[in-house]
């Protein structure tokens, strides 16, 4: 393990549907250490990650810990299961107590939100959304997912789920969807898994987007864009996820989608404003850290009475 002498150092979980990131650093230009781990059962997973947390925790130490999970989370801090997965379509996961079992013993402040939503912090605060008031983060993976942030981002206590919004099938699009609880969501018809379904086992990479298995999942992913497009009027939209990075001219091809759709009915700029995010692979692991740094400027700050913010097991939960 390197260490040096750049400030602070924070410690940041990214648990994803596939795999887990852990990542001990400063932000992008400092990563001291990295942990990667495919996302297995739930109780070997997250007792894995708590101990490799802890032992960063007893050196070299940390100032700050962030955790970006895949959800649904609850983000009720006044809940009792404040900081543990909601029920999800991943198996063995549904009511998973991340925080608690993550940072248990750990006396530093701690902030956690949805993988989605610190990734959209860490491309805001140092790629794809660094010039930008309003800035969406859309992941095409195992799932899709969206983040958010703005001039005011903070700790929140709910958030979106937007990759189950219900899209419009194509009228000749027979298709199953490959979500269990909705046959027409865009997660279902649009993320990684269902492409991979629609083009037979065949994976997004190896298909030119010339080929008219794209179509749909264009037209669902350029739906969802214009919803998020109505719903937040956003400076700039970044995709991330293996399906989009995998795939150069796949965002143009959905804004194109999602112009078609909006029909001229917002005042949109003739630049693009879907974006490939620029820190790929990174973005959700420096999320994390972006998540710590907020976590520790919060502890810094004198307490204002407020439900978002809490401590427990004298960790700050903000």
């Amino acid at each position: 393990m390197r260490v040096t002498t750049k400030g602070p150092l924070f410690a940041g979980v990214e648990l994803g549907g596939t795999k887990c990131i852990c990542t001990l650093g400063h932000g992008p230009d400092g990563i001291i250490d990295q942990l990667s781990l495919p996302t297995g059962d739930s109780e070997d997973t997250l007792a894995t990650i708590a101990r490799q947390i802890e032992r960063w925790y007893r050196g070299p130490g940390f100032d700050a810990l962030g955790i970006g999970s895949f959800g649904p989370l609850n983000l009720n801090p006044l809940h009792p299961e404040f900081g543990s997965i909601q029920q999800t379509s991943k198996p063995g996961w549904s009511g998973a107590a991340v925080l608690r079992r993550i940072a248990a013993g750990i006396d530093r402040p701690v902030r956690i939100d949805t993988d989605v939503n610190a990734a959209a912090a860490a491309e805001r605060r140092w790629g794809a959304g660094r010039d930008t008031r309003q800035f969406a983060y859309v992941t095409v993976g195992t799932g899709v997912g969206v983040g958010f942030a703005s001039g005011d981002a903070g700790a929140r206590e709910h958030h979106a789920e937007l990759g189950h919004v219900r899209a419009v099938r194509q009228v000749d699009d027979r298709h199953p969807s490959v979500c269990p609880y909705h046959t027409d969501c865009v997660e279902g018809l649009a993320s990684g898994k269902a492409i991979v379904a629609r083009f037979a086992g065949v994976i997004p990479e190896d298909i030119a987007l010339n080929d008219p298995r794209w179509a749909a999942p264009i037209d669902y992913l350029g739906q969802l864009c214009h919803a998020l497009m109505c719903h937040t009027v956003a400076d700039r939209i970044a995709f991330g996820g293996g399906v989009v990075m995998g795939n150069p001219g796949l965002a143009p091809a959905i804004e194109r989608a999602m112009r078609a759709s909006l029909n001229g009915y917002l005042t949109l700029d003739a630049q693009p404003i879907l974006v490939e995010a620029l820190l790929g692979a990174q973005a959700g692991p420096l999320g994390t850290l972006a998540l710590a740094q907020d976590a520790r400027a919060d502890a810094a700050t004198p307490a204002q009475p407020s439900p978002r913010r809490r401590a427990a097991g004298g960790a700050t939960r903000s």
